[in-house]
């Protein structure tokens, strides 16, 4: 599946309209695309993300709340998957940027339009293994950065 120029709604982001889409949605969306939408949204707040980064979110969390989109949001079942699809592939590349702190937000958040069974489908989101890869290949790089600065000196 090719993702949809989601760069282009940008313009579309304002922190109310994801509030009221969000609300309006919830049930409807299920556990994960809100989780999802909710840890970009708590990640835009932080000052440590990169303008870049903030503008890629704000990308993704303008494509949500757009009415028009690759797949309109009104056609039934399928209508989020599109969403769902851009939602997770920038919480995918922003995972390493993502706070302890706006996880806990967004469980918070989210606890409050989900149940306990609900909530546990958020933990399907990023299987375990592939969590482990990514803080692995993270870590790695992290390092590569340090020894290419002690080269340079």
């Amino acid at each position: 599946m090719e993702l949809p120029d989601f760069m282009s709604y940008s313009g579309k982001f304002s922190p109310k309209g994801f509030v009221e889409k969000i609300s309006r949605i919830a049930k409807r969306a299920g556990s994960k695309l809100v989780y999802a939408a909710l840890l970009l949204y708590y990640t835009l707040q932080s000052k440590s993300v990169s303008v870049k980064d903030k503008a890629f979110i704000i990308g993704a969390l303008g494509y949500l709340i757009s009415p028009l989109d690759a797949v309109p949001d009104a056609i039934p079942i399928v209508g989020l998957g599109d969403d769902l699809a851009v939602l997770l592939f920038v919480t995918k590349k922003m995972w390493g940027q993502i706070s302890e702190e706006a996880k806990m937000k967004a469980q918070e958040k989210l606890s409050t339009w989900f149940d306990e069974d609900e909530m546990k489908e958020i933990e399907e989101i990023f299987p375990p293994e592939e969590l482990e890869a990514r803080k692995a290949a993270e870590a790695k790089k992290a390092e590569e950065g340090t020894t290419e600065e002690k080269k340079a000196e």
